[in-house]
């Protein structure tokens, strides 16, 4: 297929257009800044660039990836978030429906599942972690970030219902590189494994998650997934989790205490949430690779962590002083 691939100079963009080619199809990767799978440089927000691209390139589906995200909040207006992440994504959808499209896959986030309530977890009084899966409902998203990315993740149901597009909505959890922009009371390599725990994902199965969501979509129709390292925990542990991560770790993992130790890491006192990725397995037939036994083999073996951890990552809309996605 001739795909359009959004936000392709991106961390995501960067795995997953070689995925694509590697699968067969052609890509036009578009993004505010240049890189080496990008073919233009340009905006979503731009209507007029996007139906050029889509007459021009013949493209048959997108993956549309490219967005405004949590670490931009500080740079960039409320506005340019609408622009990016509600008229963007409007755009690609009216411009694929137009085209006659049979799949279109959204890249959308976690993070617009929890509210101020969630976040707070046990220093807010929570007795259970909270379970999050795709029934969780009201969503009340805290910040622009995640007010826009719902807001386009119904633009995509609506384009479904009313003109037949399928489309997959991919809730994908944390696999960003550089450091935690809020929380520095360890290690970054130390919190990033202990995220694998219940919220977090390698680059490299975000990538292959979109592979899947491609060739499923006209099956699915729509559907919204979260995408996440399976978690070991099932929810009736939640109670423990808040009053004794590490027991409730040791349970499931008795290695893991001294192989941290070894390593100089903390496991976490306690786990506020965690990612259900069970409708993913069993709707897309998708699971991710890497989970925390995966961090734990390495820990043993001395070998290299089977993820990123990069302080000096910058995101190159950044490094290249560009304008929003």
């Amino acid at each position: 297929m001739r795909i359009l691939l959004t936000g392709s100079s991106g961390w995501l963009g960067r795995h997953l257009a070689p995925r694509l080619r590697e699968a067969g199809h052609a890509v036009t990767g578009l993004d505010v800044a240049p890189g080496a799978d990008t073919d233009v440089v340009g905006s979503v927000a731009d209507r007029a660039l996007v139906a050029r691209l889509f007459a021009e390139r013949g493209i048959e589906a997108v993956i549309h990836g490219g967005a405004l995200h949590k670490p931009d909040i500080a740079r960039y207006p409320l506005r340019a978030f609408v622009e990016v992440n509600v008229t963007g994504t409007l755009n690609l959808l009216e411009e694929a429906v137009a085209a006659g499209h049979d799949r279109f896959v959204f890249t959308s986030t976690t993070s617009l599942m929890i509210s101020e309530a969630i976040r707070a977890g046990r220093a807010g009084g929570a007795r259970r972690a909270a379970w999050l899966d795709e029934s969780l409902a009201p969503l009340e998203p805290r910040n622009i970030y995640g007010v826009t990315k719902l807001a386009a993740e119904h633009l995509c149901r609506l384009h479904h219902r009313e003109h037949g597009l399928s489309a997959v909505v991919l809730r994908t959890s944390r696999f960003f590189p550089e450091e935690d922009d809020t929380h520095r009371h360890l290690t970054g390599p130390n919190i990033k494994a202990n995220e694998f725990l219940h919220r977090r994902l390698t680059v490299e199965d975000a990538a292959a998650a979109h592979l899947a969501a491609l060739e499923r979509a006209p099956a699915i129709g729509f559907g919204t997934f979260i995408v996440s390292a399976p978690p070991p925990f099932e929810p009736d542990e939640a109670e423990a989790l808040i009053e004794n991560a590490p027991a409730a770790i040791a349970r499931h993992f008795p290695e893991a205490a001294e192989l941290y130790a070894r390593a100089g890491w903390r496991l976490p006192d306690h786990v506020d949430r965690v990612y259900d990725p069970s409708l993913a397995e069993a709707k897309l037939g998708f699971r991710c690779r890497t989970d925390f036994a995966a961090i734990l083999r390495a820990l043993a073996a001395g070998e290299r962590l089977p993820f990123a951890h990069d302080p000096s990552y910058v995101s190159p809309k950044e490094r290249g002083g560009g304008e929003p996605c």
